[in-house]
């Protein structure tokens, strides 16, 4: 997996947290949950290049 992959994976999990964060801060529930997806999406890309990289060595 190259590092511009996994720095966009990272990067995307962060921006849903700061999403998240930010929703909770504001008291909105759609925000939050938008948020809550992207960090779920980003570090499930994350596992999904970890698991690649085992075995592709």
């Amino acid at each position: 997996m190259s590092i511009a992959k996994k720095i966009a994976h990272k990067a995307e999990a962060m921006k849903g947290g700061a999403k998240k964060t930010t929703g909770r801060t504001t008291g909105s529930r759609r925000l939050q949950a938008e948020g809550r997806g992207g960090q779920i999406k980003g570090n499930i890309k994350q596992a999904g290049a970890k698991i690649k990289d085992a075995f592709k060595h």
